[in-house]
Parts: structure tokens; sequence; C-alpha cells
């Protein structure tokens, strides 16, 4: 550089020091700009201003030497300083010299330039954004840059340009900008300023609000039109952060869109979107518009949840790996194609699994999560047990006390969507192998040791179920019992919906299992009483009737003898039980049993309900055979017993009238002749030992007997025995 040349009025020690090598002299004439150029504003001289910041601009900042132009940038920096809010009406000839430094091959002096842009802007505030265009260019640029220094010294001067103002005038300004922006494809640089945006729309101004919306609803049409640029994963976050309630609709509509468009690309970030989707779903209809939309999200996010998100990474690898041609199998090269085609070059992306099952546990135990948004975390559970059920059953264990907890919702949605899911993870095959930690499934069966009966094997028929169904059943009798509540309102309707959806045989297979080794044997009786009205009356056990009305089979028998065992804590029971088999005379000799019974008011009650189920369409089959009393001699005795039993009530007259209808009364004689023919079909069972099945009886009820004397001893007010 000429040091003879006139460069006033900055004198020649300024000029000096703003080309020396050393960075504290250059700083010293900074200093002495700063304080000549506030002596210009202090005159208002515009003129001279403009002339130093030209000479520092061209003389300097735009010099071959590297020295001079690290003098030029401090120069410009500390003029900038010192015009302080008077910055703006010199910003272009300020900005303009800068910015043409981010292009300098010297990465040191590339530095400079980002400090002197940062002090500029740090000063002019928002009236740099007239030059948003050029500033976004320029860091861009810099955003990449090889050295780690001036990469650093770029993202500061991005922070400072960050759009968290919350002055009006200033958000109307940045609108303005984003508005007439022709040269710059602003979507590629979309992810840098969507959350200032998102602010914005929680501005104050009703009419910015709405700038800010039309702005935005730019964005998402030009979104729409190339999601092929999108970077779809790097705004995901920003949505999520902004679904407060000001901006919800907004961020749900664009989260719908990003989901559609994008496809798996978001599910790294489906955490995040559930958090921000669930509770929308329970908004009433102030908020119609953003449950709609919170839905639309939930619904697409659901879909694409797939079975090769069960896929381990390992082998997920393996599957993906090209062919030794290098090509993608045709099988990848189809699905590909039909899922996704746009993002077919990204890379696989991972289900984030963990994360997922969080936000739902979480949403599960608050107790202010509303009904809708809980149907729809359970709709969520049982959507991954059915796509992803090897994965899942790694958080059974962690789930499972909640989910049981969940059968005593309020909703019988809730419940219904609960058992869906508890049903799933107790058949599901995944179950076999994770249950416990062991790969042995040998005791997941429900196999029962059914003494009196001659064969203990399931009905081939049923479907087999993981080790999860037995701890199931197990958990939720023990619910049943600590929670009487729940099995008085809830009970019956739990059940029925398990017997359609797991196997009714399967569930009073495992109950009557469960309940024979019940040590609170009043409990027993109740939940015996429970599953023998669900049995008789309920259009669900259809199936389990008839396969009980007809014990020709060995699995039969054995359904029949296991559900027996645990009928006996309740008398009345057993007794409907041998009814619907068709044991006539076994229940004739139970009745006879009963003198010995302590006979109470509960105990009557339930004889006069089963009085009134043998007039029910159940026992229609019962009252023919009334009409054939040569062959059915027990029937008519038990139902003789039974009114016997009974005081003179509106049951006893209604058993009496029907008795009375029976025709020939005189062949009610039983036939003793040896060389008879067998009277009671049931007696050519050779599957059931009933004999020893009335000892079992006996022995059930001297326990019982044994229990209520002994309560009957620590309490003032023991049963009223008739």
């Amino acid at each position: 550089m000429n040091t003879e040349k006139d460069f006033s009025p900055l004198t020649p020690n300024i000029v000096r020091a703003l080309n020396d090598k050393l960075y504290e002299k250059r700083k010293v004439a900074a200093l002495e700009i700063e304080k000549l150029v506030r002596e210009f504003v202090a005159q208002n001289n515009s003129a001279q201003i403009r002339h130093v910041i030209q000479i520092l601009a061209t003389e300097f900042a735009l010099s071959q030497h590297p020295h001079s132009r690290k003098g030029g940038l401090i120069g410009l920096a500390a003029c900038s300083i010192a015009l302080g809010k008077d910055s703006g009406l010199y910003l272009k000839e300020l900005i303009d010299p800068v910015l043409t430094c981010f292009n300098d091959s010297d990465s040191r002096l590339r530095y400079y330039a980002c400090e002197a842009l940062y002090n500029i802007v740090k000063v002019a505030r928002g009236a740099v954004l007239p030059h948003f265009n050029v500033l976004f260019d320029g860091l861009s640029k810099l955003a990449a840059d090889p050295d780690p220094n001036v990469k650093s010294g770029s993202e500061l001067l991005d922070r400072l340009l960050k759009f968290y103002n919350n002055n009006g005038n200033c958000h109307y300004a940045i609108i303005h900008v984003l508005e007439s922006v022709p040269d710059i494809n602003l979507l590629d640089y979309l992810p840098e300023f969507l959350d200032g945006l998102f602010q914005i729309l929680g501005d104050s101004s009703k009419e910015i609000r709405r700038i800010c919306e039309v702005v935005l609803g730019e964005f998402l049409k030009e979104i729409k039109k190339n999601p092929s640029s999108v970077k779809f994963a790097e705004m995901a976050n920003i949505l999520v952060i902004h679904s407060y309630d000001l901006i919800q609709l907004t961020s749900m509509t664009w989260m719908r869109e990003f989901i559609q468009l994008a496809g798996r690309v978001v599910l790294p970030y489906s955490s995040g979107i559930l958090t921000a989707v669930l509770p929308c779903l329970s908004y009433d209809d102030r908020k119609k518009s953003t449950k709609e939309a919170a839905s639309a999200c939930n619904h697409s996010l659901m879909k694409l949840v797939t079975p090769e998100d069960d896929v381990d990474d390992e082998e997920s690898q393996t599957k993906s790996s090209p062919q030794s041609d290098g090509s993608p199998s045709k099988k990848e090269s189809e699905s590909s194609t039909t899922e996704a085609p746009i993002f077919s070059d990204r890379p696989a992306v991972t289900l984030d699994l963990d994360g997922i099952v969080q936000v739902l546990d979480r949403h599960l135990h608050d107790s202010s999560t509303g009904m809708m948004t809980r149907i729809a975390v359970l709709k969520w559970l049982y959507h991954l047990y059915i796509k992803t059920p090897r994965k899942m059953f790694k958080h059974t264990d962690s789930l499972f006390p909640m989910l049981l907890k969940t059968l005593s919702d309020e909703s019988d949605e809730v419940i219904l969507k609960d058992l869906e899911v508890l049903a799933e993870i107790a058949s599901s095959p995944a179950g076999q192998t994770d249950a416990s930690g062991s790969c042995d499934n040998s005791d997941s069966k429900t196999e029962l040791h059914i003494p009196g009966c001659k064969v203990t094997d399931l009905s081939p028929s049923t479907p087999s179920m993981n080790s999860y169904f037995y701890k199931f059943m197990i958990n939720l009798l023990k619910r049943f019992s600590l929670e009487r509540k729940l099995l008085e309102m809830r009970g019956a309707f739990i059940i029925r919906q398990l017997c359609l959806l797991l196997h009714a045989e399967n569930i009073f297979h495992s109950m009557a299992d469960i309940l024979l080794k019940e040590e609170d044997l009043k409990f027993a009786s109740t939940m015996v009483q429970t599953l023998n009205t669900i049995l008789l009356t309920s259009a669900e056990l259809f199936q389990l009737r008839n396969q009980l009305k007809d014990l020709r089979t060995q699995e039969s028998c054995a359904l029949f003898c296991c559900l027996y065992r645990s009928w006996c804590h309740n008398p009345v029971a057993t007794v409907s039980l041998c009814f619907l088999t068709q044991n006539y005379r076994h229940a004739y000799d139970l009745i006879q049993k009963f003198g010995d019974l302590e006979v109470t008011v509960d105990f009557l009650m339930e004889v006069d309900k089963l009085v009134q189920l043998i007039e029910s369409p159940i026992f229609t089959y019962l009252r023919l055979q009334l009409l054939d009393v040569e062959h059915n001699p027990y029937l008519i005795k038990a139902l003789y017993g039974l009114l016997m039993l009974l005081p003179q009530s509106q049951a006893f007259q209604l058993l009496s009238h029907r008795l009375s209808c029976v025709p020939n009364p005189e062949l009610m004689r039983t036939v003793e002749d040896p060389k008879a023919p067998v009277k009671d079909k049931r007696l050519a069972q050779p599957h059931i030992d009933y004999s020893e099945l009335l000892q079992h009886f006996d022995r059930v009820q001297s326990k019982h007997l044994e229990v209520r004397h002994q309560r009957a001893g620590r309490s003032e007010h023991p049963d009223r025995k008739l």
C-alpha cells in the first residue's frame, strides 16, 4: 500500500497502525477511528463519515495486502460502534466489503471478517434485516468452513441473527424480508429460521400473526411441491417444540404434512411427535381443528411402523446390503419404490421404540390423561405388539403392571383396548421366548393335573398360550380379589371380552386351576359364582356350553373335571355345572349332601337364581328332557331335591309348577334291575371317576365349613343359620 497517499481524515499514524502485522497496533488504530467518527456524528457530518468508510473499504478491506485487509475489517467494525443507532444509514457500505472477505483464502482473515460483521450486526440490530439476503448467503458459506475457528465464529453470528426479538416492528420487517427474497431458495435454509417464524407466530399483534401464517403457508406449499429437497429431519423437533396453545394448530398441520411427505424419515423423532400429538386427541369441540390434525398425525405415524422395525440392527444391515454385483435386490427395489420413492436414496432409519414406549407408559401413568388419549396409547401398544413383537416383549415386564391397573378405568372403551393389548401379550408367539427371560417355554402351557379324570391334556383345538397368559390370569384374579368392586362392576364384562379375544376354554381352564389353589375360600366361592353365571348366560360362551353338554370326548371330560373341582367352592354352582353337562345322577348325589352343609340366606339366594336359570332359554334342553321320565329319573329327583331346599317362596312356586307338568309321576321310580339298561347315560362315561369327584366335593366343603366356624368365632355377628 502507498503510505504516502492522502487518507485524510485518517492520520498517518492511524494508517500506519492499520497496516501493521500486530493485532494490538491495529486495535489501537481502530480506537482512534472510533473516536474520530464519534466527532463526525456529533457534528452531523455524514459526508466525512461516508468518506472514512469508503477509505477503509477500498484501500484497506479490499486491499491486496493481508494485514491491510485485517486493518480495514477492524476499522469498519469501529465505525459501526461509533455510529451506534445511526449505523443503519451506512450498512451497505459497512457490510459489503466485510462479506467479500468471507471468500478470502486466509482462514484468519475469514475469522476477522466474522468478528467484524458480528460487531456491525450487534450495533445495527433490526436495521440489518433489509440486507438479510446477502447476510444469509454469506453465513451459509461459512457454515461449512473447514476451519473450526471460522465455523465457530459463523455460529456466533448466526445466533445473533436468530429471530427472538419480541419487538413487533422487527417481526414485521423479518416477514417482509422473507416475502421479498427473489434470488435465494429459502427452502434450503428453512431449518435455520423455521424456529424463528414459529416464534413470530406467537406475536401479540394479530396482523403480524396473520402475515406470518401466510408466509408459513407459502413455505408449506413449496414443501409439498418439492419434498425431495426438504430437510424434514432437521425440522421435526422444531414442530414438536412449538406444539403449544397459540400456534398448536399450525404446528400440527405442518407435522401432519411432514409425516405424510417424509414417511419413515421422521420415525427417529416419533417419541417427540407423540409427546406433542397425544394430548391433543382429548380436546373438545372448541379445538376441533387441532384435534383432527393431531389425529391425522397419529394415524399416519402409526402406519409407518412395519414388521421391518422388528429386525435387529445387525440383521437390518445384512438385509439392506447390496448384492455381490453392487445392486440392490429386486425385493428391496420394489419395497423402496412402493414405500417412498422420493427418499429411496436416503439411508435406512431406525424406529425409536424405547422412546415411544416411554412416552406411552408415561401417559398411562398420568391420571390426568384424557380418555381419547388413553385409548390412542393402548392402540399404539397393540399396534407395536403386532408389528414389532420381538422388541416389544423386552418392555412387557415394565408395562404389564400398568396394563393390569388400567382394567380399573372408568371407560368401557379404554378397558376393551386394554384387554386387546393384554390378550395379544398373552397369545403372541414372541412371548414364548422372551417371557421370564428364558427361551424354555415348557412352563408356558396351562397344563392341569385333574384328579378324578383320566386325561390331562388340553384340547388339540385350543390355541397355545405363552407364559404371560398364565401370569395374566393369576394377576387378574389377584386384582379381582383385592378390588372386589372391580369384580362386582366389571368382572363379568372383562371375562366375557377375554373369552372372545383369547378362547373361552383357555380362560375357564386356567382360572379353574388357579382357583383350586386359592387360599381365600370366600373369594374363591364368589369368583366361581361369577364364572358360573358367565358360563350359563353369556352369548360369548355358547360354543363352550355346547362342548360341555356332550361329554363324549376325553378333552371335554378333562374340561368338566377341571371346572368341577374348582366349582366345588360353591355347591350351587357345582349342581348347575352338572345340569349343564347332563350329569343328573351326580347332581342328585350332590343335593343329597346339602343336608350336611350350612344353609345360609346367601345359599338359598343362589338356589333361587338357579331355579330362575332353569326357566331360561339356556336350559330348554333340560326342561324337554322332563318329558322322558324313564330315562331321566335323576333329573327329576335332583329338581325335587332343590324344591325341598327352598322355603315357600316365588322360586318354590315356580319350580313346583314346573314339576307338576311332568307326565306320569309314577314312572319316577328308579329301576334297580341289574339287567335293565342304564337309565342315566352319564353313568356309561368311562373318562370320569364320579366317586372321586364326590369325595373332592366333601373335602372342599369341609374346608369352607371350618373357615366359616373360625370366622364366626372371631365375630360378634356370625352368619344366621336357617
